[in-house]
């Protein structure tokens, strides 16, 4: 239980006290959206000139007036985010500005009833989705999230007179980058460098089939060409705490947003942000395997890299996915070879495990399988007849089809206006959702369920708990976290703080009924026993 804050809230024991078997994986993502203002008709300069910062704040916002209750601030009580898992803290004054993230500096910020955070994160707009336990809810909660990009634009637009833009990329071309984050719960026991040395190749090898694709080559696309990943040209350290400097292939922050002496969040910096569903699933679906893998010390092979950071970007550069890459022990593999030997090692762990999963987890842990496989037999044989599946290879299709027609080179202008216009959150613009349009990219979710995943949290995690009360009590929600929501109970002389340190509790099995039956805030913590 979290202890009661220097604002003198008291806490509860949580909303809920049964425990729920334990499913494959929590784990979530976060994305900060491109932003750009098209200038404003009729009005001088000087009015044109938006901060991002300004103009982030102000697409939250618009999104704000439509959202039940009132908005809430972010609880940051029990945030670290400059406590290292290697045993140490960086002290403030010695921290990057940017490594301060237990501040939002006024900005505006809100919890969404699907129990996701929208606010404004380094001069971008952030979605970050509710904790799931699922792949296939990790997309349908993150293709949510993009439609809640799309409406706060458009409302934005509106009501500033000017075309705001949000992408969903990684970088705009000139040096600047941008982050989609997963984060996945860990067993605290998991010894960390076993992470480090197991993770690290599956992370720089899995490009081939997680990248988004991107035209450019190095961080401020010096170089014409093509390469697989959004982000690979801007990692520089093996391991690290940064996450916006000096970006490490493995994070280091100890922020479990959990009961931090059972779990560990591992916090991934390394994706791209992906428009295609299937990309998003093999994406989470494959990494939350893997890390059973590691955890349980099953992975068996020898699979570290002599240099990862080069490796990184030899992979995204490497349309044709066979350069072979060097081991430590001086084998060489290709990346599609390395992803083949993590996909192995999880067939083996399911093959073990199974009967201990539910029925729902061991089905998708095969189709995770199932079409991991076919992607790396597709990019042995021909990468191009997976253009309806990953990201890269649809926008590659798309490239050489417009350098086909117009005889353009690398370094031509359009070429990279198409790679931005892929990425544009309106469907109206973008050349993602064209594609969807025309049947060329293959979904896994509808979108009724997309719309109902806006609104509606997931029911087998505490973002149900969180998600709920911001809809039915939020004017009376002060602030929430990841693990925790504080409330204004009339009556009582302090702020009532409810930990919610096991995210799988304040579920819908567990607190949906007492949510239900509740017609105020006072009636809620009377039921909870408070």
């Amino acid at each position: 239980m979290a202890e009661a804050s220097r604002r003198g809230e008291s806490t509860t024991s949580g909303p809920d006290p049964a425990e729920a078997p334990r499913p494959t994986r929590v784990m979530g993502l976060e994305t900060e959206y491109g932003i750009s203002a098209l200038p404003a008709p009729h009005r001088g300069a000087a009015e044109e000139d938006l901060h991002p910062m300004q103009l982030s704040n102000h697409v939250v916002k618009a999104y704000g007036q439509l959202a039940p209750g009132q908005p809430a601030g972010w609880d940051y009580e029990t945030e670290s985010p400059l406590r290292d898992i290697r045993g140490y803290e960086i002290s403030r004054s010695t921290a990057h500005p940017d490594q301060l993230t237990d501040s939002d500096l006024g900005m505006a910020n809100m919890i969404l009833t699907n129990g996701a955070r929208l606010y404004v994160d380094h001069a971008h707009p952030e979605y970050s989705g509710p904790e799931v336990t699922s792949a296939l809810d990790v997309v349908r909660w993150d293709k949510a999230g993009d439609v809640v990009a799309a409406i706060a634009a458009r409302r934005a637009s509106q009501s500033l007179g000017r075309s705001v833009r949000l992408y969903k990329n990684n970088t705009d071309g000139k040096g600047a980058s941008y982050g989609t984050h997963e984060n996945y719960l860990l067993d605290r026991s998991t010894p960390f460098d076993r992470v480090v040395t197991q993770f690290t190749a599956f992370l720089v090898s899995r490009a081939v089939v997680t990248g988004a694709g991107r035209v450019g080559l190095g961080q401020a696309s010096q170089q014409p060409g093509f390469q697989l990943s959004q982000r690979a040209d801007f990692f520089e350290a093996e391991v690290g705490l940064e996450t916006t400097l000096n970006r490490p292939i493995i994070n280091t922050r100890d922020e479990p947003h959990a009961d931090a002496t059972r779990h560990r969040r591992l916090h991934v910096i390394t994706g791209d942000a992906n428009l295609s569903e299937i990309s998003t699933y093999l994406k989470v679906g494959t990494a939350s395997w893997v890390l059973r893998v590691i955890e349980a010390g099953e992975l068996g092979a020898d699979l570290r890299l002599d240099a990862p950071v080069a490796a990184m970007r030899a992979v995204s550069h490497d349309v044709g996915c066979s350069a072979p890459l060097t081991l430590a022990d001086g084998r060489r593999l290709s990346p599609v070879d390395l992803q083949e030997a993590y996909l192995e090692a999880c067939r083996r762990h399911l093959e073990r495990v199974a009967g201990t999963l539910s029925e729902p987890a061991v089905t998708e842990a095969k189709d995770v399988f199932t079409r991991w496989q076919e992607v790396l037999d597709a990019l042995r044989s021909d990468p191009l007849v997976l253009a309806d599946q990953l990201d890269w290879v649809a926008k590659l299709a798309l490239m050489e089809s417009y350098r086909a027609r117009d005889g353009l080179g690398w370094d031509a202008p359009k070429l990279a206006l198409i790679d931005l216009q892929y990425a544009d959150v309106d469907p109206a613009r973008s050349l993602y959702a064209a594609l969807v349009a025309k049947g060329k990219m293959r979904r896994l979710v509808g979108d009724d369920e997309v719309e109902a995943a806006r609104t509606t949290p997931p029911e087998d995690t505490r973002a149900w708990f969180r998600g709920r009360v911001m809809e039915k009590f939020g004017a009376s929600v002060v602030a929430a976290s990841w693990d925790s929501v504080i409330f204004d109970v009339p009556g009582r002389p302090a702020l009532q703080r409810v930990p919610l340190l096991d995210p799988l509790r304040g579920t819908r099995a567990h607190i949906g009924q007492v949510l239900e039956d509740c017609a105020d805030v006072t009636e809620l913590f009377a039921a909870l026993g408070r």
